[in-house]
């Protein structure tokens, strides 16, 4: 099944800054999926989990898709994608890194981890809007995948 626009993508992005240049690339992209946006660690795995602010699906549907980034405050990156990759409902969800570093130990570790993919933020805002256009045509128009419908185990 390909990615329908319906389906909801999630930032993991502490930096307002990055969000909104991510949020205005999307845009430009013409990529019309709804953005939620995680603002650490521990918010994306709430986010998740369903717990708290989070426990409305309506409002707050499981992703297709995750940005995210490594560095982040509470949980960092890594400790995000473990979570994420030992939840069996979440076994399928595309986790892409997008993140500032380029060290060969985080993309190592990323890959070992369960990222999809590992990408390094671009330094220009024409480069991101390429970048995600660029995903767009993978991720979100030629690739095959199953959604995730089961539920989110306990943390």
């Amino acid at each position: 099944m390909r990615m329908s626009s319906s389906w909801t993508l999630l930032l993991v992005e502490d930096d307002p800054n990055d969000v909104f240049l991510m949020k205005r690339a999307l845009k430009k992209a013409e990529i019309p999926n709804v953005l939620k946006i995680a603002s650490d660690g521990q918010e994306a795995v709430d986010y998740l989990s369903g717990i708290g602010p989070f426990s409305d699906r309506t409002r707050y549907p499981l992703p297709a898709l995750i940005f995210l980034d490594l560095k982040l405050p509470y949980k960092n990156g890594f400790e995000v994608l473990q979570w994420i990759r030992s939840n069996p409902a979440l076994e399928t969800v595309i986790v892409v890194v997008l993140t500032s570093s380029s060290e060969e130990k985080d993309i190592e570790q990323s890959y070992r981890l369960g990222a999809r993919s590992f990408l390094v933020k671009p330094p220009t805002q024409q480069m991101l809007v390429e970048l995600v256009e660029s995903l767009k045509g993978y991720w979100l128009k030629h690739n095959e995948f199953t959604f995730p419908s089961r539920e989110i185990a306990d943390s």
